[in-house]
């Protein structure tokens, strides 16, 4: 059986989140499966989606400034700052770790191992909510 759903994450400020029991509780349909994959696609060009750490928030916030490195804001020579001096670095942070992933499920639970947890990327000073399209395939 296939599931379909629109979930609507609400705003957060810059950084990594762990999004993992939000996505959850939006989905009481997993509950009942017994196995299957769950794909969660983020509808945005300047967020990300990635699985990662889930017990000390130190990596979320080393995350944060790893990739601030990585893409700093203010660089020379790029035109698209049409949204602000965020905008462009949120589109490389995006690309670089990607708009979705896709989680096992077994017994009604996602199948994840002990330490790992779904990290939403808020790469904007000023996001927003976010929309997640989550697709749930599996046996019921």
């Amino acid at each position: 059986m296939w599931q379909q759903s629109l979930i609507t994450l609400r705003a957060r400020p810059r950084g990594f989140h762990l999004i993992t029991d939000e996505l959850v509780a939006a989905l009481p349909e997993l509950s009942r499966c017994k196995a299957g994959l769950l794909h969660l696609w983020l509808q945005h060009t300047s967020a990300s989606l990635t699985i990662n750490e889930n017990a000390d928030a130190a990596v979320r916030r080393d995350f944060e400034r790893f990739f601030n490195r990585l893409v700093p804001q203010g660089a020379e020579g790029y035109e698209h700052d049409y949204e602000g001096p965020d905008d462009l670095p949120a589109h490389f942070k995006a690309s670089l770790l990607g708009c979705q992933v896709s989680l096992p499920v077994s017994e009604g639970r996602l199948a994840m191992g002990t330490w790992q947890g779904i990290y939403l990327g808020e790469h904007r000073d000023h996001g927003g909510a976010r929309r997640v399209l989550a697709t749930l395939h599996g046996d019921f």
